[in-house]
């Protein structure tokens, strides 16, 4: 069966009896039908048993490795073990849906429902970002054609449009061509990696948000002033639209365990972490969090650990490092094709990779780490053995997770692992980077540290870029680098355990209101393309409204 013909086929508890698992009340929830509902209780202090466990995973096949799966699994394992447990997931972007990732709602017998509603329009969050994104890039645009009583320079308009779609054609577009306006170069940004997002992550309640929205770097003056969104009037109404996309939404796995999936992905191009709010009210209503963070610890992590965590306060109890067969074959440089074949000289070539990452998850931050191995189909007992003999060599706990094939059942083992990780000392925690450090030496310390490059360059864009940060007196904000998910290093075919590479800073671009930096490294872009076979070409819907092809 397929992940939606599996999703299909189990019948969803009614969400109100969903919240009631987490001690929420019906004054609690705004239902949307019977499986989906926004929790409109706030935020109050975690509880005194709380622990937080971060689920990321080492470099990725094309395909993804399975994060969201193990963290549902193992949320579901917890569930059958008797513990009080939620999730704190992220939202699907519609772009990797209709690309080639597919969706993050898990896969097999480990997901959460509905699963073609998360997948694609759910409650409608990505649209309202969307939609406030684009009210403020029309209100600069209208500024100017109604006199431009800011003195807008329109080359140096820094705030850009966006969609939640794959279109490498809205990389670089023309707007105003009409016979009063002058034309300009813009450019789309995907909604995931849009500031908008980010700020709709970070933001503690609608009093933040405002806060955040009218701080938003717009422009620059014709004479070198900055010029935010809070000068155009626009925060009320951008927070408007954003009201309701800011309450968490509340769905379920197939075994009836309770998860919040709101906002936040794509670490690649974007901080990648679901919402502050998602996760301090799951710490706040059960025992155990299992929240995750995308792709690699060198990309998801870092920036779970070194951004969400400061701003938040949060510190995680426990980490669990995903792993696959395949993929550590990819970084022995075995084709893609050619995956599900045995071959440990490759798998023990690859193996440096994770390697790499259990080092970054324990001698950079410093904290309790569980490592599982996602099992599939294709995995022969030579190449399994391989793997754990390696890690018990190291001396890490390990276990292997089958949650995609046995739901809850599959991950016992590694919650019980999980559990015990939760209980070592994680007072130790401790970031990549100082904040009070130079923007330069704060992207530097990220390179050698968590990527380990030997340096970075900086491009003369990227050079410009601090001088207006230290003219703005930003230089204390935290970094989020868009770089390959593919690579340590901002080459995607620089596999394995890359060593003696650099960094190449193109630019960075300011995100004021988000409180943070974005390091462009190598040719990453912030909106990507579709592929050749892009899945969009192979769904279906019948005349009875029935998918098939959505994974």
């Amino acid at each position: 069966m397929t992940d939606i013909e599996i999703a299909n086929s189990v019948k969803p508890e009614k969400i109100k009896n969903i919240a009631k698992k987490l001690g929420l009340k019906a004054r609690d929830i705004f239902l949307y039908g019977d499986t989906k509902a926004k929790i409109t209780k706030q935020v109050k202090s975690a509880r005194e048993d709380s622990k937080l466990v971060l689920v990321t995973a080492i470099n990725p096949t094309s395909a993804g490795i399975g994060k969201t799966t193990v963290s549902i699994g193992i949320a579901d394992a917890l569930n059958h073990l008797g513990e009080s447990v939620c999730l704190a997931l992220r939202e699907p972007s519609l772009g990797p849906v209709f690309g080639i990732k597919g969706g993050a709602t898990g896969g097999g017998h480990s997901q959460v429902i509905p699963m073609a509603d998360i997948n694609l329009h759910f409650t409608g969050d990505f649209h309202a970002i969307t939609s406030a994104n684009n009210l403020l890039c029309s209100m600069i645009d209208n500024h100017i054609f109604q006199g431009n009583e800011l003195g807008i320079d329109e080359e140096k308009i820094l705030f850009h449009r966006c969609l939640d779609l794959n279109d490498r054609a809205l990389r670089s577009v023309t707007v105003g061509q009409t016979k009063i306006e002058s034309p300009r170069q813009d450019s789309f940004t995907i909604t995931a990696a849009s500031e908008i997002m980010a700020i709709m992550c970070l933001s503690k309640n609608l009093a933040d948000l405002k806060n955040r929205l009218g701080n938003i770097l717009v422009a620059v003056s014709k004479k070198g002033k900055p010029i935010y969104a809070k000068d155009l009037k626009a925060q009320d109404a951008m927070a408007i639209l954003l009201e309701q996309a800011l309450l968490p939404n509340l769905v379920q796995t197939l075994e009836g365990t309770p998860a919040l999936v709101h906002l936040g992905p794509f670490a690649n191009i974007a901080h990648g972490c679901n919402s502050i709010t998602a996760t301090k009210l799951s710490m706040s209503l059960a025992k155990y969090t299992i929240t995750e963070a995308g792709f690699g610890a060198d990309l998801g992590a870092e920036k779970f650990l070194d951004l969400k965590c400061r701003v938040a306060e949060l510190k995680p109890n426990a980490v669990v490092l995903v792993a696959t067969i395949q993929a550590l074959k990819l970084h022995g440089g075995v084709d893609k094709n050619c995956l599900k074949e045995e071959n440990i000289p490759a798998l023990i070539e690859g193996m440096g990779n994770l390697i790499r990452h259990i080092n970054i998850i324990r001698n950079i931050y410093k904290l309790p780490l569980v490592v599982t191995l996602n099992k599939y189909s294709s995995d022969s007992p030579k190449e399994v053995e391989t793997v754990l003999s390696k890690l018990k060599e190291m001396g890490v706990s390990y276990a292997i997770n089958d949650a995609w094939a046995l739901g809850g059942e599959g991950a016992i083992d590694l919650a019980q692992k999980v559990m015990s990780a939760c209980e070592e000392d994680s007072s130790k925690f401790s970031y990549s980077y100082a904040l009070e450090d130079s923007v330069e030496k704060k992207i530097e310390d990220i390179a050698k540290n968590v990527y380990g490059a030997k340096g970075i360059e900086l491009l003369e864009p990227a050079k410009e870029a601090i001088k207006t940060i230290e003219k703005l007196k930003i230089s204390d904000y935290p970094i989020v680098i868009a770089k390959t998910q593919y690579s340590l290093s901002d080459n995607a075919k620089l596999i394995g355990a890359p060593t003696d590479f650099t960094i190449t800073i193109r630019d960075i671009e300011i995100r004021n209101g988000a409180k943070f930096l974005v390091a462009l490294a190598g040719d990453m872009m912030l909106m990507p393309g579709l592929s050749k076979n892009p899945a969009a070409s192979n769904m279906k819907i019948t005349n009875n409204g029935k998918i098939s092809g959505l994974f």
